[in-house]
Parts: C-alpha cells; structure tokens; sequence
C-alpha cells in the first residue's frame, strides 16, 4: 500500500552518490599525504643544496636544486589534482541534494493525488448538507421547547404590557401624593447651671395696635 501511495525509494541512486563520494575522499586523502611526502623531499634537497655549497661543491648542489625543482612541480600538479576533486564533490553533492529535493517533491505530490482521490467533491456537499439538516432540526427543537404551554400559551402578551403599565402608573402617582416630610431639627444641649437666653418679645407694630383696638371694642 505505501509502495503504491509514496512509489519505489531510489537507493541505487542515493548508494551510488554516497560510494562516489567516499571514493573521492580516498583519493583527496592519498594526495594530501603524497603532496606532504613531496614537500618533505623538496626540503630535504634545499639542506643538501647548503652542505655542498659550503662545501664548494657546485655542480651537485644544482642537482638537488633541480630535483627540488621537480618535487616542487609534482606538488603543484597534485594540487590542481585536489581541486579538481573538490569541484567534483562539490558538483556532486549539489546533485544529491537536488535529486533528494526533486524525489520528496515527488512523493509529496503523490500523496497529494492520493488523498485527493480518496476525498470526492459530491461526498463533501453531501456532508456539509446533512449538517446544515441537522442544525436546522435542531433549531426547530429548540423552538419547540422553549414555546410556553398550557394555561400559559392562552395569556395576551399585549394585555399583560397594558397591565403592567397601569401598575407603574399608579405606584408613581401614590409617590407623588404622599407628603414630604422635613427632618425636626436636632436639639442643642444645654450645659448644666445654664438656661438659654430666651428671645425678647418683639415691639407691636402700629398696624397690630389699630387691630388689638378693634377687637377689645367688638368685645364691647
């Protein structure tokens, strides 16, 4: 099933990049070594070069001379060598990296095709359609039991607001009718051993001593 679904895993491909590029490892290891071999000799013949000369001997140290020549030649050309071998594992390994990038693209895009097929428009439709049916009963159920019953279902909605009026009116008009009572002033205490002075009686006015005439001669 999964073979079917994600296809064949490419190991030639993989295994075969792998084993190149240890062998290049080898190869570059072998020339490091050869390369330090070469140096060490070309070394070796610029010493022998000093001991002839002290030596006065100038035909031999052009020989060693030349021969370091030569050493110095080898180990440029391994150097281009180990370049070149960099360059290929390079290359190389950018192509392993491409093919693994270019294999998951592949298996994703599978499993893609495959779920989508496993997946039908018309099954999704039909779903989404029984849950809009369900929702929908439902909804009517919910209606259903919140709708008032019995002695309950015969009540005027309209009646009941009119009544509920009348009673905020009166209540209002009751609080508008009582009367507004004033709080009594609080009384001062008096110390001990002290009365308080009592207001003088105020002088009668002229108008109060014409009216007090009249009343003791009505009296009469």
């Amino acid at each position: 099933m999964f073979t079917r679904v994600f296809g064949k895993p490419k190991q030639d491909t993989s295994s075969n990049a792998l084993a190149t590029l240890d062998k290049l490892n080898e190869t570059l290891e072998m020339l490091e070594k050869k390369e330090n071999v070469l140096l060490k000799k070309a070394a070796a013949e610029v010493e022998k070069a000093k001991e002839y000369t002290k030596r006065k001997n100038k035909k031999a140290a052009i020989q060693c001379l030349k021969r370091k020549r030569l050493y110095e030649q080898q180990v440029e050309q391994l150097g281009n060598f180990q370049l070149r071998i960099h360059d290929q594992m390079i290359m190389l390994e950018g192509a392993k990296a491409t093919t693994e990038t270019v294999d998951a693209l592949r298996t994703g895009a599978a499993t893609m095709k495959a779920m989508q097929k496993a997946t039908n428009i018309d099954d999704v439709d039909k779903t989404m359609d029984e849950i809009n049916e369900q929702t929908e009963n439902m909804k009517q159920i919910q209606e259903a039991l919140s709708a008032p019953i019995g002695a309950a279902a015969d009540f005027d909605e309209d009646e009941l607001e009119a009544e509920l009026e009348e009673l905020e009116s009166a209540e209002l008009e009751e609080q508008l009718l009582q009367p507004t009572f004033t709080a009594p002033a609080p009384s001062m205490q008096v110390p001990a051993g002290r009365q308080p002075a009592r207001p003088a009686p105020a002088k009668p006015t002229p108008e109060e001593d014409e009216l007090a005439a009249l009343q003791a001669e009505m009296a009469l």
